[in-house]
């Protein structure tokens, strides 16, 4: 099949793959600056971009792009190395027509990738292929000491650009991106067949202007979160807080709903009583270990919220009232409240 047998055939692959992953370059500094202008908006587009099929079906269609990609540029890189032979160790200079991004496309593009890596580490890895394994919270990224909610962006932006490192990779991934997707912009058109002395130098002033826009955007964001993760801003924000709080709240019922259903089936299941104690004990030990999870988490990234002020003060008292307890004897004080009224789940024989 000449389209991936022939030379031309595989850069018109390259081609193809690049603009898609430049659409999805431009939509994805767009979906960054709602972090900006509108942080519980983004929280909510992370939502809508979990592990929802249509979500998931969408990044196994970018995933392929980018091995594409990746495939066909070194199997371009290596066909072009063998049809130079000895040659290309005899050019010491550039051609005035050739850009020095053309002649180094493979290794600003290993360096592109080498970013995405340790950007996906960051918030993919930590989001949606956590929310798409497993709905257990036990299995969550830990954030400032508690658990975060895999559709809570912000909170992945905060982790990240707290570490002085990010911002640093981050804008030498930048740089190599520009570069790439400077001259893959305009290359790609070149391939279709645009190449003429009109078009041409029409196309390159867009991708110049195009990438820059993207990238410089993509830089600013990355300066304005270095900032706001400092400042702590995603963790402050009572309108945050409160988002934050209703998604918790939201999985604690959901886990609720869980944990009775699993009850029923025990007590319908026809096992002895201490078969069936056996289980319902582990099965409440599991919504103990959950509740302990979300009910620290709340108090962590909602702390300014009154509820859970009030639960604060709660367990504090609670804990004076277990310090000046009589050793050994006397009433039992009950250590461990819920945040809300939903996590306190009882599960009854």
């Amino acid at each position: 099949m000449w389209l991936t047998n022939s030379s031309i055939g595989r850069k018109l692959i390259m081609s193809i793959t690049g603009a898609c992953l430049i659409l999805f370059l431009t939509f994805h500094v767009l979906m960054n600056a709602v972090a900006i202008v509108w942080p519980t908006a983004y929280n909510t587009i992370c939502q809508l971009l979990g592990a929802n099929w249509y979500a998931l079906v969408a990044s196994m269609g970018l995933a392929a792009l980018f091995v594409l990609h990746i495939v066909y540029a070194f199997i371009l890189t290596l066909q072009n190395r063998k049809a130079r032979g000895n040659d290309r160790y005899n050019v010491t200079t550039l051609p005035p027509h050739v850009e020095w991004s053309s002649n180094n496309m493979l290794v600003l593009g290993i360096v592109v990738v080498a970013f995405l890596v340790v950007h996906m580490i960051q918030f993919w890895a930590k989001m949606q292929l956590v929310e798409a394994l497993s709905h257990d919270p036990a299995t969550w990224a830990v954030v400032d000491g508690a658990a975060a909610n895999p559709a809570m962006g912000t909170l992945f932006i905060h982790a990240a650009f707290s570490e002085v490192w990010t911002p640093i990779v981050y804008i030498i991934g930048f740089v190599a991106l520009w570069f790439h997707m400077n001259h893959g912009f305009w290359s790609m058109f070149q391939t279709a067949g645009w190449n003429n002395d009109t078009w041409l130098p029409r196309l390159k002033k867009v991708a110049c202007w195009w990438t820059t826009i993207v990238v410089g955007l993509f830089t600013i964001q990355a300066v304005w979160f270095t900032y706001q993760a400092k400042e702590n801003a995603y963790l402050n924000d009572k309108e945050l807080q409160e988002q934050y709080f209703e998604t918790y709240v939201e999985t604690i019922q959901h886990d609720q709903e869980a944990f009775q259903s699993k009850a029923m089936e025990i007590q319908l299941s026809g096992a002895d009583q201490s078969e069936m104690a056996v289980k319902m004990a582990e099965l409440q030990k599991e919504v103990d270990a959950k509740s302990t999870i979300m009910t620290n988490a709340i108090k962590v990234f909602c702390k300014d919220l009154p509820q859970v002020k009030a639960l604060i003060r709660q367990e504090e008292e609670m804990q004076k009232m277990q310090q000046q307890a009589p050793m050994g004897g006397g009433e039992e004080v009950i250590a461990d409240s819920a945040a809300v009224d939903t996590t306190n789940v009882k599960l009854q024989n």
